[in-house]
């Protein structure tokens, strides 16, 4: 975990999350769930954290999740890194899902999180107690990803995929940026970019 104070950003899924954190410590936070809005509504949030979140460093979850949710936390992420003269770093959205549930994952010995995808899909991974990534991320069809065997299902699809499956144990999570605390220094990395995790929408256009 980086030294100093930390402006922790998600802002993948649903939520906008985020968090300053001093050594280990969060001493304050934003966190609301918005569906939509999060480019008008993420700047802001930051700005109402103490010190306008000022901080010697950055974290930004860079995905995967929502596309423009991704895009609008990393290019926050990257400007006021170069604004304020300090190092941004990236980590996955799905490691602070992961995080968050960190006692639970404990106690069963690792979960898989699976969060929404988009497109009818999920987007799976299994990760060990010690929250280190157990498999590659997968983007899946919801009758593909039940075929996991993994008791415990931590995400914002948790209870969906107990329910379809018929068994485990859901725990129902999004990123948290107050789950940052809990987050293995090795996932984080430098010079964040969007983790999509499927291909984007959006088809180059050919010519006849």
């Amino acid at each position: 975990m980086p030294d100093g104070r930390c402006l922790v950003i998600d802002s993948a899924s649903e939520a906008c999350s985020v968090a300053l954190v001093d050594d280990g410590v969060v001493v304050d936070f934003r966190h609301e769930l918005l569906g939509r809005g999060h480019a008008e509504r993420l700047v802001p949030l930051i700005a109402e954290l103490a010190d306008g979140g000022r901080a010697t460093s950055i974290a930004v979850g860079c995905g995967p999740g929502s596309f423009a949710g991704v895009r609008i936390g990393v290019a926050a992420a990257r400007a006021l890194a170069l604004g304020w003269q300090v190092p941004a770093h990236g980590f996955s959205s799905l490691a602070l899902v992961a995080a968050a549930a960190a006692a639970d994952i404990a106690a069963a010995g690792g979960a898989l999180v699976v969060m929404e995808g988009g497109h009818g899909q999920w987007f799976v991974q299994r990760f060990g107690a010690d929250l280190a990534p157990i498999v590659d991320l997968r983007s899946l069809l919801p009758d593909e990803a039940v075929r996991e065997a993994d008791t415990l299902i931590v995400g914002n699809r948790a209870e969906a995929f107990v329910a379809r499956r018929g068994l485990g144990t859901a725990v129902s999570a999004l990123p948290d940026a107050r789950a940052f605390v809990r987050l293995p220094t090795r996932a984080l990395f430098a010079e964040p970019s969007p983790i999509y995790g499927r291909a984007p929408d959006a088809k180059p256009m050919t010519s006849a």
